[in-house]
């Protein structure tokens, strides 16, 4: 959940660190540090905020140094504060670490350092650790690398860590276990990051860490990785970066959100060029055609994952029984390990993560393939755990995603997730001709119509002035509207804290109504469906408590738009693909409203983007 930055080269580190930590603030902002070394010694500044807080305190005060590493904090062991914030050194002040991850048993191991004298000023896990390192280096006479990989020998949990010796200006220890790490590989000059978005800029070379491997990053020369358990080399392999500057700057919106919520019809297009093409009646998906057997004879598929990326595996539990007729079970990947579930090896699981690093997906993706399910990733990031923990699997080609509240990824995630219900379905010989090529043709126009769409918010704007001060929102969806309900309640959680729930339309009677009067705004997604005459039956019974309907209706919906309060009007499609169209008015509605209400919209507190801790 953390951001890890580390420099070591010709370049001043503090510069190419502190922009790399503003980068990677998404990951969290209870807290920031920086430390860097140099003839001079160490300078190690750290405070409770942002990296703008962090700025603001060296104020230009430090000393050029061209070794240093960097940390921006979600607080998971004690609350954000000054001491609490990383780095963190050793008793002796030789050792300075970086890290993010949870440390399990750092409580039994702090005490057996209390008791052999070690002293501590933070409640953190990272202190313990790094005092453990020392204890280990001190004791055994060895060198860093050898004391950092005793010790990760004898923790529990989860880990990406940077850690030097104030004594050796030319050398940083990195290692990872469950949380993010890579190296960048410049010209006599290295990076360490949680992901590559530091380094952009100096290198498209990256290595990706493996789990339970750790590698010495020394001045002028090549990274050695070796593997924790037992010390062995590892050659690295080195990913050429494909990503852009350009895509993880806000080029002129106001926000992340607001520019991914814009980029939709570039992101999701991009996701289906190459591989929908509709005038040849084809779907290429590779990792789905090498593999199609395994789905084609599955007794069923299994969808995991968490938050926004649950929320799309819901829409395509629809898509799968729907077209291709193959029982979908989604689940929380979060509880999915731990209720000891029934797999089997004719199960195919399909995980989804927008950065490819959540720790609980990938701790059910190691679950599943150890009872011998065949496992396909959904991810956006390339060289992720995810992609490189899956048998195989597609990319959704979103580009960064810095807003914590996802947008983008969700839609590009759905486009690959409908292309493969439709290449399935096609294979098993359950659609006609004519409306495999309707759906192809529909899917394809997808882009243009959310652009058409984007070119005027209107609608939003003034509703989102109206209730910017409601203090609870209900959402309300039938079939495939449903997982767009629970998304769109969740988006107004996570960035304007005003307190919703996204239901099924007709489970309202089942509790719900309770709470419905005339301070109430209830948001119904309602497109032309074979469900359509029910939903209208629903929002008449809000209408009878006097809640406050808007209504999102295709344009031209005269029926609901003559009960409904307010009405945001989307285009029509087929009604597997409205999850692509009815979700964007509701991303805009949080986005506005959080605004509205002086929200930080791309750093929401509490979140952190990339959730890499259980």
């Amino acid at each position: 959940m953390c951001g890890i930055v580390g420099y070591v080269g010709h370049r001043n580190a503090v510069p190419v660190i502190i922009n790399g930590l503003r980068r990677l603030e998404y990951r969290g902002y209870d807290s920031a540090g920086i430390a860097v070394l140099n003839g001079s010694g160490l300078s190690l500044n750290k405070c409770k905020g942002k990296v703008a807080d962090l700025e603001a305190l060296i104020n230009g005060h430090i000393s050029e140094a061209t070794m240093g590493i960097g940390h921006t904090r979600w607080a998971t062991h004690g609350p954000p504060n000054d001491v609490n914030a990383h780095p963190h050194k050793s008793n002796s002040g030789n050792l300075v670490l970086i890290h993010n991850g949870i440390i399990e048993n750092y409580a039994s191991i702090k005490e057996a350092l209390l008791k052999r004298g070690f002293t501590f000023s933070s409640d953190t896990d990272t202190e313990v650790l790094v005092n453990l390192i020392e204890d280990i280096k001190k004791a055994e006479e060895v060198s860093l690398e050898k004391a950092v990989r005793i010790a990760l020998n004898q923790v529990v949990g989860a880990y990406a860590i940077a850690v030097f010796d104030v004594n050796n200006e030319d050398q940083i220890v990195v290692a990872r276990k469950g949380s993010p790490l890579v190296i960048g590989i410049g010209e006599n000059e290295h990076f360490i990051a949680s992901d590559a978005t530091p380094f952009l800029e100096y290198t498209k070379s990256a290595v990706y860490l493996e789990d339970n491997e750790m590698a010495v990053v020394e001045r002028g020369k090549e990274i050695t990785v070796k593997s924790i358990p037992n010390n062995k080399t590892v050659r690295p392999y080195i990913h050429q970066l494909q990503m852009d500057l350009e895509a993880i700057e806000k080029g002129g919106y106001d926000h992340f959100m607001l520019k991914e919520i814009y980029e939709q019809p570039k992101s999701i297009g991009d996701t289906l060029r190459g591989r929908l093409l509709p005038e040849q009646g084809v779907i290429k998906l590779g990792g789905l055609f090498e593999y199609r057997e395994k789905f084609l004879n599955a007794d069923r598929i299994i969808i995991i994952g968490c938050g926004t990326s649950w929320h799309a595996g819901l829409v395509a539990e629809y898509m799968f029984e729907d077209l291709a007729r193959i029982p979908v079970e989604v689940e929380y990947a979060s509880e999915f390990r731990y209720r000891n579930p029934v797999i089997t090896e004719r199960d195919v699981v399909i995980a989804i993560s927008q950065s490819g690093e959540t720790a609980d997906t990938l701790a059910a993706i190691k679950l599943a393939k150890e009872k011998g399910a065949f496992i396909f990733g959904v991810c956006n990031v390339v060289g992720s755990s995810i992609a490189r923990e899956t048998h195989a699997g597609a990319y959704t080609h979103a580009g960064p995603e810095i807003g914590v509240a996802s947008t983008k990824a969700f839609t590009a995630q759905v486009a690959v997730l409908s292309m493969m219900a439709i290449s399935l379905a096609h294979d098993k010989g359950l659609l006609k001709t004519s409306y495999y090529h309707e759906l192809l043709t529909e899917l394809h126009s997808i882009p243009d119509k959310i652009a058409d769409m984007l070119k005027s918010d209107a609608q939003t704007r003034g509703i989102s002035e109206l209730f910017k001060d409601a203090r609870n929102f209900l959402y309300l969806g039938r079939g495939y509207d449903f997982p767009v309900a629970l998304e769109g309640a969740l988006k107004l959680k996570e960035i304007s804290y005003i307190h919703a729930e996204g239901y099924p339309a007709a489970e309202m009677k089942h509790g719900p109504i309770a709470l419905i009067d005339e301070n109430m705004p209830v948001v119904v997604i309602a497109p032309k469906n074979q469900q359509y005459e029910k939903i209208v039956s629903n929002i008449q019974e809000v209408k009878a408590r006097n809640g406050k309907i808007i209504a999102i209706v295709v344009e031209g919906d005269t029926e609901i738009a003559s009960i409904a309060d307010y009405v945001i009007e989307v285009v029509d499609t087929k009604e597997a693909f409205t999850p692509l169209i009815t979700t964007i008015p509701l991303q805009l509605l949080s986005y506005h409203i959080a605004v509205l209400r002086g929200c930080n919209v791309d750093q929401p507190r509490n979140l952190a983007k990339s959730v890499t801790v259980e």
